[in-house]
């Protein structure tokens, strides 16, 4: 039996291709992971996470790779549409545009997260993305629903 989708869903939060494994698409699954780590290592990923934490947002700006960073919310968002995608449940159309739309304002974010202040206090490459996603959510719901509605008139 296949998961329901909001389970492959976090399980693809906390780990890009976990979901992919409920899923039983292993071949599949493994070859995320290993994307993943290949771009979260090469960008240095964990340790600008580390300094973000622990407020030493200039540290995470210096070693980060953006080169390579700027993979990752494409790579997330992807992996994460993925497994729900293929997860238990009727999926309707055009599910995936808060998906993509994720990824392109946590991609903007990150684009200037070494810039950027939000009241004066620069966020850099990890809580500034993070913090995108949530007007990417809500502008591909907006779109989502406006898209679900001119088809449904359609029809």
């Amino acid at each position: 039996m296949k998961p329901k989708k909001y389970e492959a869903l976090l399980w693809s939060i906390a780990l890009p291709g976990f979901g992919q494994f409920l899923n039983r698409r292993l071949f599949k699954g493994s070859i995320f992971i290993l994307l993943e780590l290949l771009v979260n290592v090469l960008s240095n990923f964990n340790l600008a996470i580390k300094y973000s934490f622990t407020g030493e947002i200039h540290k995470a700006i210096e070693v980060t790779n953006f080169q390579w960073l700027m993979f990752y919310p494409c790579l997330y968002m992807f992996v994460m549409w993925d497994a729900y995608r293929d997860a238990e449940g009727e999926i309707t159309p055009y599910s995936f545009i808060p998906f993509v739309f994720s990824a392109f304002f946590i991609t903007i974010g990150l684009i200037y997260s070494t810039k950027l202040k939000i009241m004066g206090v620069l966020l850099g490459p990890v809580f500034l993305p993070m913090l995108s996603l949530v007007p990417g959510l809500t502008v591909g719901f907006i779109i989502y629903y406006i898209v679900l509605t001119i088809n449904f008139r359609r029809h």
